[in-house]
């Protein structure tokens, strides 16, 4: 325990170093944190792993499936199997899309599946995160000091190397690029919660790092304009920006993140956006609920990862069963995220039920309910440096160029209060690495 204790405190002194901090608005003021390292790894064997990589690009075909035909024919919509009311309410829904294929018709490039683990050993899917999903650069820099403070430690164990996340993102750019141009990384700036990882993933690609009022458009093509002034032809554009400030003349008329007349580009097949624009609307926890018909719709398969017991009060049916069990289940706004927008039943005082319930009925639209599912604890050092349990999740990375690939780690993220299911890192919370083991 003296050595891992050793290793943590050295390594989340290295990323101090580093910088690699994860910043929180909260009342309008910007605080940058560390995001606490644990230096008891998450283990999962070879087995278990080759089930979640079979599970995981069955679901991010199905979603990329969605995407397309929500945009184009709208099948899934016609037959029934989502409601059409309930897909154009989403929020995530952008009616400018319609009509438009993304290059190589991809529109999840980089997905993040945030999964648990129940009592039982079962996986089960608690978000698809399909818009700007991030924390790869976590493990990514934590496995990088690991080595560094304690090099004995992968030559014992046998892990999956995670070093190649970044030659994965490159290789798929450069499959959407199809030579249009140079790959960049569009961030927000100095101020977003997750510059670090967008500064990292940068350097590991070998992307330039642009900012707002670095790309220019020109009869319908995208330029990054560099210090030298000089223009290069943009092909592809990992952005870092939700989709509603990426563009004023289309969008959001106000922003002054985003570069004017992007859409034009992008309608015109001259430069890829990864994410896709739209790609909101499969990221809306009440479409999440029918993600396991969309496999079935489109693959013809069983899913092989299951979602958590979920319930719509969209539905009668499952509108009376939250109203009557609304103590024991997690009550959650479709459009938050981050943790936020998430409320615990029993914690709740009756009158605070009673409001939730109100705000249920007015818009049943808003909210989807699940069950609380007991998952597993793993163990962290605590702050008196002793072996602790708490909740843990796993963020599941998976990118889709030419083929859908999932990285062989991962991002854990734990809860450092004992009481709490919740892990964001927006709520405090921590990580850990995650080890793939091959064997």
């Amino acid at each position: 325990m003296k050595e891992l204790l050793a290793a943590r405190d050295t390594v989340n002194v290295w990323m101090e170093r580093y910088g690699v901090r994860f910043g929180v608005y909260k009342n309008g003021v910007f605080n940058e944190q560390l995001f606490p390292f644990d230096s008891i790894p998450r283990k999962i064997p070879a087995d278990e792993w080759a089930m979640l990589e079979k599970g995981l690009i069955q679901r991010v075909t199905a979603l990329n499936m969605f995407l397309y035909d929500i945009y184009h024919e709208k099948h899934i919509v016609n037959d029934g199997i989502v409601p059409k009311e309930f897909t154009y309410e989403s929020k995530g829904y952008m009616p400018d899309c319609d009509g438009i294929t993304p290059l190589k018709n991809v529109y999840a490039h980089i997905a993040g599946i945030d999964l648990v683990q129940d009592k039982d050993g079962r996986w089960l899917v608690l978000e698809d995160n399909l818009r700007i999903p991030s924390g790869a650069s976590y493990p990514m820099i934590a496995r990088k000091v690991t080595r560094k403070a304690s090099p004995q430690t992968f030559r014992d164990n046998l892990v999956a190397d995670n070093r190649n996340y970044g030659d994965m993102l490159r290789e798929m750019m450069d499959y959407i690029n199809d030579g249009k141009g140079i790959n960049v990384i569009f961030t927000p700036g100095r101020y977003n919660s997750a510059f670090f990882e967008h500064s990292y993933l940068a350097e590991k690609t070998g992307a330039v790092l642009a900012f707002p009022g670095d790309l220019v458009v020109e009869d319908s093509m995208v330029y990054y304009i560099g210090i030298n002034k000089r223009k290069h032809r943009v092909g592809a554009i990992y952005r870092r920006v939700s989709d509603e400030y990426m563009d004023p003349l289309a969008f959001e008329p106000s922003s002054l993140l985003g570069v004017p007349n992007l859409m034009e580009a992008y309608r015109a097949g001259n430069v890829g956006v990864i994410n896709a624009f739209g790609n909101g609307v499969a990221d809306d926890k009440g479409i999440y609920y029918f993600v396991p018909k969309m496999i079935s719709y489109y693959l013809h398969e069983e899913p092989i990862l299951a979602n958590a017991p979920t319930y719509l009060p969209f539905f009668k049916e499952d509108f009376d069963y939250i109203i009557t069990n609304i103590k024991k289940l997690v009550i959650k706004d479709v459009a938050e995220a981050g943790g936020y927008g998430v409320m615990f039943g029993r914690d709740m005082s009756p009158e605070r039920l009673e409001e939730v319930k109100k705000l249920i009925v007015q818009d049943p639209r808003r909210w989807i309910a699940q069950e609380v599912v007991d998952f597993i604890d793993l163990d962290i050092i605590d702050e008196n440096g002793c072996p602790s349990p708490r909740k843990c999740d796993l963020r599941a990375f998976v990118v889709t160029g030419k083929e859908t690939k999932v990285w062989k780690s991962g991002l854990t993220r734990f809860s450092r209060d004992p009481h709490s299911f919740v892990v964001n890192s927006s709520q405090g919370g921590g990580f850990k690495d995650t080890w793939v083991m091959e064997k």
